[in-house]
């Protein structure tokens, strides 16, 4: 059965473009919309709608040309890899608050962002939290 994070967050299409704009020219910026695992909690029997209505979304991000990525995350222990590449057991989902699912879109404000996150919010029906990513022109 697919989670209800992967139903609310991806869409199968075009990989990530460079991006387009200069951020240091203060053009666009790209924004990291998250929600918490477990914040989705409406009825099984609505995951079908909640599914088609943030495809929607999905669909009007890339129509209108600001979507980058999304996706929903797996329930599962996280591994850490330290620095000198040690690998150890990561929080366990049941008693820490992990990422349930994310999008990545590039806007020319943060006002739009948080447009976006609503649309999102509203068809996933839980919060969204809005996080601009650091521009690196390395990258």
């Amino acid at each position: 059965m697919r989670s209800r994070h992967a139903v609310c967050l991806t869409r199968s299409g075009d990989e990530a473009a460079g991006w387009s704009l200069n951020k240091e020219a203060n053009t666009m910026a790209r924004y990291l919309i998250s929600f918490d695992d477990g914040s989705m909690t409406f009825p099984e029997e609505d995951l079908p709608a909640v599914g088609e209505a943030s495809h929607r979304v999905v669909q009007e991000a890339k129509d209108a040309g600001v979507w980058i990525f999304g996706a929903g995350v797996e329930r599962q222990q996280a591994s850490i890899v330290a620095t000198d590449g040690t690998v150890t057991d990561g929080p366990y989902p049941e008693t820490k608050t992990v990422v349930g699912g994310f999008s990545i879109i590039e806007v020319p404000s943060r006002e739009d962002a948080l447009m976006w996150a609503a649309k999102i919010a509203e068809a996933c029906r839980c919060a969204q939290e809005v996080r601009e990513i650091m521009y690196d022109p390395e990258s």
